[in-house]
């Protein structure tokens, strides 16, 4: 997930640096790096949310819309946006929370392909929050005055576990968020360093193996189908390049329509980017790929960051929004 306070850091020094002439510029659309097509670059994260785009460029989606597809890959998020809004990259890929801070923070974003969603089946969906397999916490609402860990603070995660809570009739307020990276979450709550703790696959297939409990399924108790991320360029990009913007669309609706008649193509194309152990493939959940950006979702996630204080003012989401 995306680090929201660095990008937006990040972000503002880019946008301060355009307005002294030391930014950059974007390459002009039209630029073919062979014949007939235009080159196209695109940050994402290695995770199971962005296996799509991998299986378009696959199955030669993009090329049929006339792009060359370069893929950028980002460690983490902190670096996407502030990539975006400067025109290193094209696109970029991130959960629609952290859009919607950078966009209540005036940073010109523009969402252009839905990306991925809950399954929105409770104990069903590629994330949830976990506990030892002896603690004494049941449901979410007895996460009330507990540790819980998430990737990232102020984000998607905290805010959609305090919607747990809240659904549980327990008190959200009473809760210590504790920030640590995926891949150290389980190995925290093993030595009780946490009391529980929020992953996503392949994690939470990981977690399951190990034992643990799955206490609540925090995206579907957000919301019915839950939009998570999706794909976004600049406000910049988007109204000089309208017709790139509408070619990566056009590629990327197909990519997601494959890619959710074909689950074991994601499964398989998995091993190409991501270092998820190849024995778990077949275990994990898959998210689903939604053929457009459900506007309820971020209604809902303007709510609740607003709710949670992570936001002063709700963003223009009719702007934000396709």
């Amino acid at each position: 997930m995306i680090n929201t306070r660095a990008a937006l850091a990040a972000a503002a020094s880019v946008l301060m640096l355009a307005a002294c002439g030391g930014g950059q510029t974007p390459a002009p659309a039209g630029t073919s790096a062979a014949a007939g097509t235009t080159p196209v670059k695109v940050s994402v994260i290695p995770i199971l949310d962005v296996a799509p785009i991998y299986l378009g460029d696959q199955q030669g989606f993009f090329k049929e819309e006339g792009l060359k597809l370069e893929l950028v890959t980002a460690q983490g998020g902190a670096a996407i946006v502030p990539a975006v809004v400067s025109g290193q990259v094209d696109f970029g890929f991130s959960n629609f929370t952290s859009l919607i801070v950078a966009a209540s923070k005036g940073l010109p974003l523009k969402v252009v392909a839905p990306g991925a969603a809950s399954t929105g089946e409770q104990d069903k969906d590629f994330g949830g929050v976990v506990v030892k397999a002896g603690s004494p916490i049941k449901t979410a609402k007895d996460l009330a005055g507990k540790r819980v860990a998430v990737n990232t603070l102020n984000n998607i995660n905290d805010t959609t576990v305090r919607a747990s809570i809240r659904a549980a009739g327990g008190d959200a307020k009473n809760v210590s968020f504790t920030e640590l990276a995926f891949p150290d979450m389980l190995a925290a709550l093993d030595k009780g360093n946490v009391d529980a703790v929020q992953v996503v696959e392949p994690f939470l297939a990981t977690a399951k193996k190990n034992g643990d409990r799955v206490i609540a399924s925090n995206y579907v108790d957000t919301a019915p189908n839950l939009a998570i991320a999706g794909y976004f360029t600049s406000q910049q990009t988007a109204a000089a390049k309208a017709d790139l913007v509408k070619r990566f669309s056009a590629a990327m609706q197909k990519s997601l329509k494959y890619a959710t008649e074909n689950p074991d193509a994601v499964r398989k194309v998995l091993g190409t980017y991501t270092k998820i152990d190849p024995a778990l493939t077949e275990s994990l959940t898959l998210p689903t790929y939604p053929a457009e950006v459900d506007a309820a979702s971020l209604e809902t996630l303007s709510k609740l960051a607003l709710q949670d204080g992570l936001i002063d003012k709700a963003p223009d989401l009719a702007g934000l929004r396709p």
